[in-house]
């Protein structure tokens, strides 16, 4: 997420680079032993079945249990071990979370209308019905991530939501982790973790059919498994590392913006952060602030390599060429900290989430709290899609119903086409269908 030599070319007015990466670029998402690793695991349990799957969580996870399946009881009991105040969190992140998918879900409406007299057509929306969660639990345990798939899946009306996380102990799952996945309505949840869980879901391994979409973020084989198995199943993205960028002016507080930079920093080694500002004095204190608070930061061996290697300062003349830099970045999280944020809203058109005023940041999305969703495109994808959200767990299905009588203002211009086109088969469907009317 940096502006390189040929993008410069694309932006009208004028800007420096008070910061430039070490490495810049896009962080490097496969890696061909990756690649290679992910085809033999996903062709031997394949053709291997669930017996593969057991086989690698022992060999990669050092699971020792027998049944994967934490029961429905087992889910119900998993706040036990909380804090009291971790499990109030968390169950005001998934009705947050919940409340706004079912915001989406309302503003997407079923309809249909008559298009000419006689011709009806429409549509309507159709829950998937079969969606496998991927929840991850590495070096961070990502609790908010049930939230924004197995709940907002739910909130759409899926019938069958199933999740994988990755085993903690020899025979359980993170508690806190499936705790979530409780709360966000679960239908069965397994300690399964990797290429393993996301074959075992994709294949119809684990009781269940085939799912339709698998969802959720991972690490590069998780990532590199579900680019495999697309087509076979959907996906919801391809995620990489989590991105951030702030627009922000000589108004912000240059701590503030310096804290929510190293926010998304801390996520790995490879999270690009980047200020694109209107003020050079603005972008030398944020930087100041970052090297004092890396000095203290708990996460500072995750966020300072991250900062240094993938992070940007651009200085731009005005608010115009902020923007235009910013949507060439096409950040996956943009904050946005002006004296005219309005601005900045209405003529962005390239990022996953926005974040406005000095009041917002990245980490209330998150964790759920604010209720937006966290899975977002990374890479530059915010250029040409969106994030998760109820939609995704929707087909929206057309129909059209025609009447005896439009015959004529449909058969001829159908027969038309197919006869220029060489589609006889075609041309018949509508000239039977006009040859009856006439008679």
């Amino acid at each position: 997420m940096w502006i390189g030599e040929a993008d410069k070319a694309f932006i009208r007015g004028n800007f420096i680079a008070l910061k430039e990466p070490a490495i810049g670029g896009v962080a490097a998402q496969r890696i061909p032993e990756v690649i290679r690793s992910v085809s033999e695991m996903l062709a031997d349990i394949e053709k291997n079945g669930l017996d593969a799957v057991l086989k690698y969580s022992r060999k990669l996870d050092g699971w020792t249990g027998n049944d994967v399946e934490i029961s429905h009881a087992e889910l119900a009991q998993t706040g036990d071990r909380l804090p009291p105040a971790l499990r109030e969190a968390l169950g005001v992140g998934a009705e947050r979370t919940r409340l706004f998918a079912l915001e989406q879900r309302k503003r997407l409406t079923d309809f249909e209308t008559e298009v000419l007299p006689g011709v009806v057509v429409g549509q309507k929306y159709i829950p998937v019905p079969r969606v496998g969660a991927y929840l991850p639990a590495g070096r961070f345990p990502i609790l908010a991530s049930a939230f924004m798939t197995v709940g907002v899946a739910k909130a759409a009306g899926v019938p069958s939501v199933i999740a994988c996380t990755p085993p903690t102990s020899p025979t359980g799952g993170h508690p806190a982790v499936l705790h979530a996945a409780y709360l966000a309505g679960v239908d069965r949840a397994f300690a399964i973790g990797g290429v393993q869980a996301l074959a075992a879901m994709a294949f119809g391994l684990l009781g269940e059919q085939p799912v339709d979409i698998l969802v959720g973020a991972g690490n590069a084989y998780v990532t590199e498994a579900k680019r495999q198995l697309f087509g076979r199943v959907g996906i919801d993205l391809l995620a990489g590392p989590s991105e951030v960028a702030v627009i922000a002016d000589e108004s912000a507080d240059p701590e503030l913006v310096a804290a929510d930079l190293l926010g998304q920093a801390e996520h790995g080694p490879q999270s690009p952060a980047s200020l694109v500002t209107t003020s050079a004095s603005l972008g030398g204190e944020v930087i100041g602030h970052i090297e004092k608070q890396l000095e203290t930061l708990a996460t500072r061996d995750i966020a300072g390599p991250a900062w240094r290697d993938f992070g940007t300062v651009y200085v731009a003349d005005d608010r115009e060429t902020a923007v235009e830099i910013t949507d060439l970045l096409a950040p996956e999280h943009l904050e946005i900290q002006t004296v005219d944020d309005n601005y900045y809203h209405e003529n962005l058109k390239n990022y996953g989430s926005i974040f406005l005023g000095p009041w917002s940041t990245v980490a209330y999305s998150d964790k759920g709290i604010s209720g937006t969703n966290h899975v977002l495109p990374t890479g530059g994808g915010a250029r040409s899609s969106a994030g998760l959200s109820v939609a995704r767990f929707l087909k929206p299905l057309t129909f059209q119903r025609v009447e005896r009588e439009a015959t004529p203002q449909l058969a001829r211009y159908v027969s038309e086409i197919s006869a220029f086109e060489g589609m006889e088969a075609h041309k018949v469907t509508a000239m039977l269908r006009l040859n009856r009317f006439n008679r």
